[in-house]
């Protein structure tokens, strides 16, 4: 399978950065070759292209006037304009690639430069939900979760046969989110669909980030909407294991890799996966549980951890550089790139970069680079290429006290 080096990009605040920084407009068609040959340099082996698909002017217009995203705009990019903000990436009107960002010419030109240079481009699915302006609200309603009447975390959505009760897309423990519709995954007419709009992103990329991607398992679906009872019975089959068999005919070596949380990530890479989220050990580093993480690893069969996304930060996640010292920092990202399985690096952490920006913004503060963190990162990354990690064969090693009574063997990786 590999042992996958990822870097995430936020690509519209990346393209706004490289256009005030050459001061013309870049798209996604006209990279300067100098990024290409830098991301080669490191190692790289998959660059992440998030929010690359059409987010709607419905989606935007929440976004814009929801208070506690306009107080996180005023804290990281104070005296912002409403140009700055483009809606959430995860609200997807249509799997397509806005002309701003250089439409399907300029995405097709870019993933052409990363296959010259050995690189592979993943793509963001969201299989839970679709965005309020995705046109199948008002074609295929039917699609939808939904409701007889008006009821709390719905919204009225016009048809031709009248107005439906459509439920936003939800984490069963936190509330729902108004700029995105709920899928019926009880209907196989809606996990056709969601299979068909599957191969298609898939055609035009190398592996997907499928966000959220236990909220399709049938006992967590069944349990969420359990409230919104459908006239369809579940089937029994889980969604993810036809889609993942169709796609990987069709394209044998693509990625699957998963979001995944509450200890559900096993279930998912039985089901195909290639690679799942690592949040235990991320969570271990952060709150220095370094006992916890060893332990963890070690007792985690071979194959689990080489099907794990080792990561220190995320769009999601706080910044790493605000949570480690230096030394500890080296040492973490050490762990994460050192590990077999997919090890993931975010745009901004290799220099040091503190403000986690919410994914609404088209546009980054302007932050800057901490000498010490790229240090680190430079040489890990520099190392790292020069040696058999990520290409060789890997062992996890039982550390051994250096006399009796000694704890310190706890601390290590």
């Amino acid at each position: 399978m590999g042992h996958p080096l990822l870097y995430e990009i936020n690509t519209r605040c990346w393209l706004n950065a490289l256009s005030a920084q050459l001061q013309q407009p870049v798209t996604l068609g006209s990279i300067p070759e100098s990024t290409f040959a830098d991301w080669e340099r490191r190692g790289f082996t998959h660059i992440w292209l998030m929010g690359v698909w059409t987010t709607g002017p419905r989606a935007r217009e929440i976004a814009l006037h929801e208070p506690g995203l306009v107080m996180n705009y005023d804290r990281v990019l104070p005296g912002w304009r409403e140009e700055d903000v483009a809606g959430s990436p995860y609200s997807i009107a249509a799997y397509e690639v806005p002309a701003a960002l250089g439409g399907e010419a300029g995405f097709k030109t870019f993933r052409e430069q990363l296959h010259e240079r050995g690189m592979k481009l993943i793509l963001d699915f969201v299989p839970n939900h679709l965005g309020i302006d995705h046109a199948w609200l008002a074609e295929r309603p039917e699609l939808f979760v939904q409701s007889a009447q008006e009821t709390e975390g719905t919204f009225a959505q016009p048809t031709a046969d009248g107005v439906r009760w459509i439920a936003n897309g939800k984490d069963p423990y936190f509330a729902p989110w108004t700029d995105v519709a709920q899928v019926e995954y009880r209907r196989q007419s809606a996990r056709d669909a969601m299979r068909e709009l599957l191969l298609d992103v898939a055609a035009r990329c190398d592996g997907v980030r499928c966000d959220m991607a236990m909220l399709l398992l049938n006992e967590v679906f069944t349990r969420t909407w359990a409230h919104l009872p459908c006239a369809e019975k579940m089937p029994a089959s889980e969604f993810w294991a036809g889609a993942i068999t169709a796609v990987k005919r069709a394209q044998p070596g693509f990625i699957f890799m998963a979001e995944v949380y509450w200890g559900l990530e096993g279930t998912l890479q039985s089901l195909g996966f290639d690679y799942t989220y690592d949040k235990q050990l991320y969570d271990d580093l952060i709150w220095r549980n370094y006992m916890g993480a060893q332990r963890r690893l070690l007792e985690s069969s071979a194959r689990f951890v080489e099907s794990s996304v080792h990561f220190l930060e995320n769009h999601d996640e706080d910044r790493a550089a605000t949570k480690f010292s230096h030394a500890e920092l080296r040492a973490a990202a050490l762990v994460i790139l050192g590990l077999p399985g997919m090890r993931f690096l975010h745009e901004g952490q290799l220099e040091g970069a503190k403000l986690r920006v919410p994914v609404q913004l088209g546009r980054w503060p302007v932050e800057p680079r901490d000498g010490e963190v790229a240090k680190i990162y430079e040489s890990l990354l520099a190392t790292l290429t020069r040696s058999a990690v990520g290409r060789g064969e890997f062992k996890l090693l039982l550390p051994r006290p250096a006399w009796y009574g000694n704890p310190t063997d706890h601390n290590f990786v």
